[in-house]
């Protein structure tokens, strides 16, 4: 059995923790979990998107690592993050079997990428309502 249980956060650097929240509380539909001076944390289907003003400079950030959120309907939010002022990183793919494929520089210079994937099946007791709690 595996040390790891998954995912868990996706933490993205701001260069103003104020506006990275009011951005991605209007992406997300969400209002965070998590709320300090130094980071922000959402709920996003049970999993942590995490914004921290302390993280390392934005100019480095596109060449790292890219997390990809799922979505149900690919177009539909490529078409809304355009509209919320987001420079499109990468163009709709399909990767093979349907799966799609985007990416987006958020205002703050990280990478925010798009997947919808008709056969990745979540967890058993994994549920997109599922309340992330931090534990200690």
């Amino acid at each position: 059995m595996s040390q790891f249980s998954g995912v868990q956060s996706v933490i993205y650097g701001v260069t103003n923790l104020e506006e990275g929240k009011a951005w991605y509380t209007t992406l997300l539909e969400v209002e965070p979990y998590f709320e300090a001076e130094c980071y922000v944390g959402f709920n996003v289907g049970g999993f942590e998107l995490g914004l921290d003003p302390d993280a390392r400079n934005v100019t480095s950030r596109a060449d790292g690592v890219v997390a990809y959120w799922g979505v149900e309907d690919i177009a539909a939010q490529v078409e809304r993050i355009n509209s919320l002022g987001a420079r499109q990183h990468g163009e709709i793919v399909d990767v093979g079997e349907g799966i799609l494929m985007a990416s987006f520089l958020d205002p703050f210079g990280n990478v925010f990428g798009l997947i919808q994937n008709p056969h990745f099946q979540r967890t058993p007791g994994q549920s997109n309502d599922a309340a992330a709690a931090p534990s200690d």
